[in-house]
């Protein structure tokens, strides 16, 4: 996933183009206030640009809620039932996590063992407790990111991955590979940073890109679990309070910053069928209005015209022309050290740089194409 292989040339000024324009501009500022659309059209339809409230004809608006800004989707068809400022780029707080779980869990070996940096164990906020000891998988760390919402795993686990700059960049690019054009990560955690946003949209095309994956939606299903400590493990439960309340919950986020507020990635599953709901930007108590979004979620799907679409993301990268697939992780499990330089021993991105020849009558000539992707995203 992301930009470990480099593709054919047509493929990647194709990519290139549709990577250029982002649905708004970068330099906007962020935090409470949305924004115009950019020069194209809105990903996912054109009634997606709009500012307020988006609904079907022939079927009642959904509930109110508190939130600037909201999704409801089908999953499985990538239907967006009902939006309000969809595009509109907010702080995302911890809901950012669900963007870091989506890029390192294919990346990393659930079973490599870390033992977290000082500055891991020191980051603020929201934190499961980890001591700079090599008690913890990949697998403990990823459980406790999503569950408790955990900064400090969230750096722990971009120390496995080779550090935090080359995270950050693998996470952008993600984001721009989900065609997810209005997110900046800045931070792994979510933590507030300049520059770092996402929108309603986005944040249901992450989390339609998590369901899919098997380990990601177990650990954001799963209520309680063991963390280990230095003596035995204690017990850790998730901070998504529907996981006990609302028939069918299987996950996602919650998060919460003073300058984010509220905001909520949600997806249950009744008769075979996923709803997604996504809030951001609520300034209070929003689990019974999620609810009511997800209730009217199940009462639209496959009775009313859509009013836009979650996007498929762009194909992955072409294997390299050798076939012969780079490693996803360490072959071997290792402790991690802050700010990692990302060399390919660590988990690194391979060299962008492949040799094509061409035989030819009279001599042999040699045509070295060098290419190399590079994530947009900025890094903190």
């Amino acid at each position: 996933m992301g930009i470990r292989h480099v593709a054919p040339v047509g493929v990647l000024l194709a990519a290139s183009a549709l990577l250029g324009v982002p649905a708004h501009a970068d330099n906007e500022p962020v935090g409470g206030t949305t924004h115009s659309a950019g020069s194209r059209a809105p990903v996912g339809g054109t009634a997606l640009g709009s500012r307020g409230i988006v609904t079907p004809a022939g079927m009642k608006a959904p509930p109110k809620t508190a939130a600037k800004a909201y999704v409801i989707a089908d999953a499985e068809t990538g239907q967006v039932l009902a939006a309000k400022d969809p595009h509109g780029r907010y702080l995302p707080a911890s809901t950012l996590k669900t963007l870091t779980a989506v890029t390192l869990i294919p990346k990393l070996d659930k079973a490599m063992k870390v033992r977290p940096s000082s500055r891991a164990v020191n980051e603020e906020g929201s934190a499961v407790g980890l001591v700079t000891k090599p008690l913890y998988t990949v697998d403990d760390l990823f459980k406790a990111l999503l569950l408790v919402s955990g900064n400090d795993c969230a750096m722990a686990l971009a120390e496995a991955n080779g550090g935090l700059d080359k995270t950050l960049r693998e996470m952008n690019a993600e984001a721009k590979r989900l065609q997810a054009f209005d997110t900046v990560a800045k931070t792994p955690s979510g933590l507030d940073k300049p520059g770092q946003s996402s929108s309603a949209y986005d944040l249901a095309l992450i989390a339609r890109a998590g369901l899919a994956n098997r380990d990601f939606q177990r650990y954001t299903s799963t209520k309680t679990g063991k963390f280990p400590a230095p003596k035995g493990y204690y017990e850790i439960g998730n901070h998504n309070k529907l996981l006990w309340r609302y028939k069918g919950m299987i996950g996602v986020k919650n998060g919460w910053t003073s300058k984010a507020l509220g905001s909520f990635v949600g997806a249950a599953r009744r008769d075979g069928h996923t709803i997604i709901v996504t809030i951001m930007r609520h300034d209070g108590y929003f689990w019974d209005e999620v609810a009511g979004l997800l209730d009217w979620g199940f009462a639209a799907r496959g009775r009313v015209t859509p009013v836009g679409t979650l996007v498929d993301p762009l194909p992955e990268a072409a294997p390299t022309p050798t076939g012969q697939a780079v490693p996803r992780t360490p072959q071997v499990a290792r402790s991690t050290a802050p700010q990692a330089d990302g060399s390919p021993a660590g988990g690194g991105v391979s060299p962008g740089v492949y040799a094509i020849g061409a035989g030819l009558l009279g001599g042999g000539v040699l045509l070295v194409y060098g290419l190399r992707r590079r994530s947009r995203g900025r890094s903190s």
